[in-house]
């Protein structure tokens, strides 16, 4: 299962790479469905450093080098029935929240998701405790409470579509999403 876990991060680290920063998967972009997790639509979205009202060149665009900068990464995982952040993601969301505490005026829905597996009152359950597990984290870096609001999906807008281990864990997630 690591080993899967590994592999499949790897893999959606090379896209990021490829894709140059800009917007990834954005499979209900146009649903626009309501934060009660009920809307028409399914998938999930990934914001790159030129949407989500990010200015270019920034802490989320690319650095003097080139390289992508570790904030364009958005989402945090999730093991199986967890709610808690790996220390990797907790690097990550350290970042994040660097960045956030210098900018008041920013804020950040944090969108908790699960797979399928299990009920969807569970579901929601778990989702709303990864998120929240992201927002204590992100508090403690300096992040201002009204800068941060959090959404449970449980499993309803899946990233990816499949019954095994990887389309999972996929779905095992927070998405951190910059609004003005």
């Amino acid at each position: 299962m690591d080993l899967i876990r590994i592999v499949v991060l790897t893999a959606l680290l090379g896209l990021v790479v490829a894709c140059g920063g800009k917007s990834g998967t954005a499979m209900d972009d146009v649903a626009g469905g309501g934060q009660d997790g009920y809307g028409s639509g399914s998938g999930a979205s990934s914001s790159g450093a030129g949407d989500g009202g990010l200015a270019e060149g920034g802490a989320f665009g690319s650095g003097a080098d080139g390289d992508l900068r570790a904030l364009d990464n958005r989402v945090i995982y999730f093991a199986f029935d967890q709610s808690d952040v790996d220390p990797d993601s907790v690097a990550l969301l350290e970042e994040h929240g660097a960045y956030l505490a210098g900018r008041t005026a920013m804020s950040v829905r944090l969108e908790g998701h699960a797979d399928e597996r299990g009920s969807r009152e569970y579901n929601i359950g778990l989702g709303e405790r990864r998120a929240q597990a992201v927002r204590r984290i992100l508090l403690l870096q300096g992040v201002v409470a009204s800068q941060l609001s959090t959404v449970s999906y449980g499993e309803e807008r899946p990233a990816v579509l499949g019954s095994d281990e990887e389309a999972w864990s996929l779905n095992r997630r927070v998405e951190l999403v910059y609004t003005d």
